[in-house]
């Protein structure tokens, strides 16, 4: 996805904090929800992600079936889901962070000359 991030994005982030911190208050998790833990199970989560890649010949999209196209995406649900949760523990803008990030990165790895935008010659 090529596209630069809208109002209806940071609005999405927010409410998905808003749901994370609701569900875990609704179950009395939010007293285990230390950054140190969220940490923990989000790397959990990252390596079931891996899993359903390991014993692929490439890990092309077109080498999942559809009820692991479905497992992937679960997984990777709940990535996102530990990664709000420990954002807002730490009290860490996602979006401003990841743009911050970013900028980082275009300084840190400039493009290559004469590669066109899409990153292919």
């Amino acid at each position: 996805m090529n596209r630069a991030m809208t109002t209806s994005d940071l609005h999405d982030l927010h409410d998905l904090r808003e749901r994370t911190r609701q569900f875990a208050q609704a179950r009395d998790w939010a007293q285990y929800h230390t950054p140190k833990n969220l940490a923990m199970a989000m790397s959990v989560e990252v390596a079931e992600v891996a899993e359903h890649f390991q014993w692929l010949p490439t890990g092309a999209p077109a080498e999942l079936d559809a009820a692991t196209r479905a497992a992937v995406r679960h997984e990777l649900a709940d990535v996102l889901l530990y990664l709000v949760q420990l954002a807002d523990k730490l009290d860490v803008d996602l979006h401003a962070a990841a743009i911050e990030k970013m900028t980082l990165n275009a300084v840190k790895y400039p493009p290559l000359p004469g590669l066109p935008l899409g990153g292919r010659r």
